[in-house]
């Protein structure tokens, strides 16, 4: 229970890896608010496996892509469990493959508003309240796909993912000496609704099938790291983007 005392912010905590990264961190010891967009009954959901684990939980409805939406829900946020100590920026998707060459500017722009914007708006309401106060631990999601490239068809995706590296790597720079630390996660084939929308069950297979683990991630493998990254135990840590894909990026 090394996270007692703390509050937590998990954005997209109704399911995959937020879900699970929500129920690690309460597990942990923490209060945890999540927001959501379409899935109430899940969000509710979790903050009821929460509330029984005797933790303080809330779920807030968020469309992170309104640049006045960040904001708001830090502060309800706050107001609902107190000053928030621990953000997990799990934000983002691929919204559709596209080639580049028949890539409308539209989709390539929702892409980097969709994973970039987002990340840099919900840290920027973070560190309005984290710097005054000299502390807080803040975690991005980048993807393989930052560092590999990705699939057919996933080049906005990828390039935003890899922006939302460097930003990490930036930021970290940038917050570390007020106290603040800043890593970041990267997944790579994690059993999900993502993968069930944009991957093949035959795609998946050959993909489990060359990584050094034989299987696909779990939610829980990446959540795993988040409780880590939002501890103590990784005081000394700053920058870093931890691989969560079991040896999937040794290839």
């Amino acid at each position: 229970m090394e996270l007692i005392g703390k509050r937590a912010l998990v954005m997209g905590g109704a399911s995959g890896i937020g879900k699970a990264s929500s129920l690690a961190l309460a597990q942990a010891g923490a209060d945890v608010v999540l927001t959501y967009w379409s899935s109430a009954d899940e969000a509710a959901e979790v903050v009821a496996q929460i509330r029984a684990l005797g933790r303080n939980a809330q779920a807030i409805k968020a469309d992170l892509t309104d640049d006045k939406i960040a904001e708001q829900v830090f502060a309800e946020a706050e107001g609902a469990i107190g000053e928030i100590d621990i953000l997990f920026a799990n934000i983002g998707g691929l919204i559709q493959r596209c080639r580049v060459s028949e890539m409308p500017l539209t989709l390539w722009n929702e892409a980097l508003n969709l994973n970039l914007t987002t990340t840099f708006l919900i840290s920027q309401a973070a560190l309005k309240r984290m710097e005054p106060r000299g502390r807080g631990a803040i975690i991005t999601m980048s993807s393989l796909a930052a560092f590999d490239g990705g699939g057919p068809g996933s080049a906005h995706y990828a390039a935003s993912k890899a922006a939302i590296a460097t930003f990490t790597r930036a930021l970290a720079k940038e917050v570390g000496p007020l106290g603040i630390r800043v890593n970041g996660v990267s997944p790579g084939l994690i059993a999900t609704r993502f993968h069930d929308t944009f991957n093949t069950p035959a795609n998946r297979q050959a993909i489990a099938e060359r990584t050094p683990a034989r299987r696909e991630g779990t939610p829980e493998d990446v959540a795993n790291v988040v409780v880590f990254l939002a501890s103590e135990r990784a005081a000394f840590l700053a920058g870093e983007i931890i691989q969560v894909n079991g040896g999937l990026g040794l290839y």
